[in-house]
């Protein structure tokens, strides 16, 4: 084992969180030497003094670092208990040039004490004056309960885990454990006899899962997120620019998303989304979106409008809606501010010769370039003239002079400005110098206020570089929190190789089914409620999530098995004749558009001499564990009084494929439950029985592998050739009529994913945009003649064929 991983193990990190963090280059020496501090290297300490460790390790400010060594000094002898101290503690420090061991005891709840007994008074008294809420809305309100009660002056160094504990039990006092109407469980089959032991142990295990689940409703108070600062908590260069800040937004909390208009938004964004909403939601605030809109060469209108479409199906609605162009005019006042104060220069350096000052391929020395120590009057007129546009594109660029002797590549003079001579699809050419995303981001966060600048840990090494440049030009300071991205296996989600893929034609387009762009999976049939509880029970934390696709089909699968109508439809349709009942014959049979729940209303089918039945229903060779169709076997049709029984089998003279079926309806013979039941659709041309399906699309993962970029040669080459196949010459029963026709209504037909089917015995289907139809031949949610074009998409196999596979 790595010795350092084997460090962060001894003071009870688990192995894999200590890999993690030996791998950070910014925390792993900070824990080194907080370790140090606290002399436990040697011998390590046990979990509960590590977890403060780790916590001072990763929260400590640079302000605050100076007194780390009595921080852990105050934790090693107990003084700090709770990670909330220790975030006190920091507070206190980062304010501070001296301790005062006075002062600091106050501001971290040093010696003060709180009972149990303290605490459950402090509940109980919350809960009496809460009472009415809580029984009306239940555990919806578990989450701001937790948050309010920590808020109690009386609780300010209470033990979190003992709140939280307090809380539940008295909400399992006052309104009973949860239910179906808190969590909805899902409905579990009826195990098979023969396997009832395997049966109950997945029963067990199912329940473990749901145990073990996040709780979506609390998850934005409980954990890291918990421990963010509050509206105002964050230092600020000058006291007057907090001041200015509360008094604009009222001390609420303020997030942003902020994509770049240059793709479509992929399954990592719903987190981002989720995440910032969410946050904000939870806390009563507010969210911006805000196009990120600093480079016209790769922006496009279609982007835009993608964006913002898939933000709200996905249920969110924004605050407001800004871009960073319209705030170009401010950016540009504040870089000459920070050319005057002499932290920006221009230059004429090419990007080779960058890479060479900043060391190299080899990761050399850092060295200036000729162009740092440019007099200011001399780079104020450059950057004039940039701005009158009198040099070429790369000609020259303004760089900000931060710290080429720091450790982290975010301090090595990042440009702030380049020359691009693109029209801008908002500003058109009133510029031609663009600020570049390390420049503009964290200033137009402070701009629009932000209390809490979310994003994923690739920007970590960005923190300070975003408190530098605010501090270096004197404007509000929100701050920056990083979580672990979500990345699914099987896919790829690089805008530059999706664009690649659909340019050589792999895929029809970025909304393709088998890719995980969120317009992509909304093509596919996938609702956005099983997205955002996906991406939410994988909680919120410093950790990357791999997950693999197959949990992210279950969760669909799972969504929809609770919202979806069933239909029987049927891929390679067989003929079979009912040789004993007459040509005439008609029986009209009441089928539930999903049993065992009456709300999702009925429909009425046919039941004719002819019907037919999937190809995959029969065979001719039959055998003990087959208990479907074959010669001289009977077999169930589903909701269907009797049996039928094959009596022959007709086929084609050339080349030897079954034509038909004659079988025989048992009607006349003792009724004898049969081991199974098929699905089936019947012939009626009065009915327009059954209902053709032109196009139906089954599709399977894009890639062959887990990791597509390991392939050799690259992710090309693992495309799987077989993740499309189109059917064509499928049926549908006529219930497909009154199930299009209600769904039209409520919605006029658009957004026809939304039209989404279990199909019996088959798996989840949603209607594809390629569908024509005629909205006219719809009356009263009525519809009894050919609708036009239908083609559908399969969303996710049943459960039970990713059993089989």
């Amino acid at each position: 084992m790595d010795p350092l991983v084997e460090l962060f193990v001894k003071i009870g990190l688990s192995e894999q969180k200590a890999k993690d963090t030996a791998k950070n280059k910014k925390l792993s020496p900070t824990l080194e030497s907080v370790i140090d501090d606290a002399n436990v290297r040697a011998n390590g300490c046990d979990k509960d003094l590590g977890i403060l460790l780790y916590q001072l390790a990763t929260t400590i400010t640079k302000d605050a670092a100076q007194h780390r060594a009595y921080i852990v000094n105050k934790i090693v002898k107990g003084d700090l208990k709770t990670t909330d101290q220790v975030t006190a503690a920091i507070k206190y420090a980062d304010n501070v040039q001296t301790i005062n061991e006075a002062d600091f005891n106050e501001a971290s709840g040093v010696g003060i004490i709180v009972t149990p007994n303290d605490i459950q008074k402090a509940v109980q008294t919350y809960l009496d004056a809460n009472k009415e809420t809580i029984l009306k809305d239940r555990y919806k309100t578990l989450g701001p309960t937790l948050a309010n009660v920590r808020k109690i002056s009386a609780l300010r160094w209470a033990d979190g885990g003992k709140v939280k504990q307090a809380i539940d039990e008295g909400y399992l006092a006052l309104i009973g454990p949860k239910d179906e109407r808190d969590v909805p469980q899902k409905k579990k089959k009826e195990p098979k006899a023969a396997k009832a032991p395997a049966a109950a142990s997945n029963a067990k295990q199912e329940s473990k899962q749901e145990s073990n689940k996040t709780d979506v409703a609390n998850m934005f108070f409980e954990g890291e997120l918990a421990r963010l600062h509050k509206p105002g908590g964050n230092k600020q260069i000058k006291p007057e620019l907090m001041a200015e800040h509360l008094k604009a937004t009222g001390g609420k909390v303020v997030t942003r998303f902020p994509p770049e208009p240059n793709g479509y938004l992929h399954i990592g964004h719903a987190k981002a989304i989720n995440v910032n909403f969410g946050y904000a939601k939870a806390h009563n605030g507010i969210t911006y979106l805000r196009y990120d809109d600093t480079n016209p060469e790769a922006e496009e209108e279609k982007y835009f409008l993608s964006i913002l479409e898939t933000v709200r199906w996905l249920g969110f609605e924004p605050f407001k809606i800004t871009y960073s162009s319209d705030y170009f005019q401010q950016l540009y006042e504040l870089a000459l501010k920070l050319i005057r104060k002499g932290l920006a220069y221009t230059c004429q350096c090419t990007g080779p010769q960058i890479h060479e000052h900043r060391g190299g391929d080899n990761g050399g020395p850092r060295t200036a370039c000729e162009h740092r120590d440019r007099p200011i009057e001399e780079t104020l007129e450059q950057f004039q003239k940039m701005k009158e546009g009198r040099y070429k594109e790369g000609e020259t660029t303004l760089r900000m002079k931060m710290n080429l002797e720091d450790g982290n590549p975010q301090f090595w003079d990042l440009i702030a400005y380049r020359v691009l001579y693109t029209p801008h699809h908002r500003t058109g050419s009133d510029w031609c110098i663009y600020p570049t995303y390390d420049y503009t981001h964290c200033l137009v966060d402070s701009f629009e206020n932000i209390t809490h600048s979310l994003c994923t840990t690739e920007f970590r090494q960005s923190r300070e570089s975003y408190y530098w440049l605010v501090d270096a030009v004197e404007v509000y300071k929100p701050v920056q929190w990083e979580y672990g991205r979500l990345n699914v296996t099987g896919t790829i989600m690089s805008k530059r190789k999706i664009l690649k893929m659909v340019t050589n034609n792999y895929v029809t387009g970025w909304d393709d089914p088998r890719l995980y762009t969120l317009v992509g999976l909304r093509r596919r049939g996938v609702p956005p409620e099983a997205i955002n509880t996906f991406v939410l029970e994988l909680g919120v934390t410093t950790s990357v999530s791999n997950i693999d696709a197959l949990r992210f089909d279950a969760k669909t699968r799972e969504y929809l098995d609770r919202s979806t109508p069933r239909l029987m439809a049927i891929l390679n349709p067989i003929k079979v004749v009912l040789e004993n009942l007459p040509e005439d014959y008609l029986e009209e049979i009441v089928v539930a558009n999903k049993p065992k729940d009456p709300s999702f209303g009925e429909h009425s089918v046919p039941f004719t001499r002819v019907v037919y039945i999937d190809g995959s229903d029969f065979r001719e060779q039959d055998s003990k564990d087959y208990y479907r169709m074959a010669p001289g076997k009977s077999v169930g049709l589903l909701n269907v009084k009797y049996p039928v029984r094959c009596v022959s089998v007709q086929k084609n003279a050339a080349d030897g494929s079954i034509t038909e079926l004659v079988c025989r309806y048992e009607n006349d013979i003792p009724f004898k439950k049969p081991k199974t039941y098929i699905h089936w659709i019947a012939e009626s041309p009065r009915h327009n029985s059954p209902v053709r399906l032109d196009e139906v699309r089954l599709y399977e993962p894009l890639f062959k592998h887990a990791n597509p970029d390991s392939a050799e040669g690259g992710f090309l080459n693992d495309i799987n050739s077989h993740s499309l196949t189109t059917v064509t010459g499928a049926i549908a029963s006529v219930g497909i009529y009154d199930q299009i026709g209600s769904w039209a209504a409520k919605t006029g037909g658009a957004d026809k994913e939304s039209m989404r089917w279990q199909f019996v015995r088959t798996g989840y289907f949603c209607l594809d945009k390629d569908t024509e139809f005629d909205l006219s031949k719809i009356t009263n949610g009525q519809v009894r003649e050919g609708l036009g074009r239908l083609v559908v998409n399969r969303t996710v196999t049943l459960k039970e064929d990713v059993g089989k596979a």
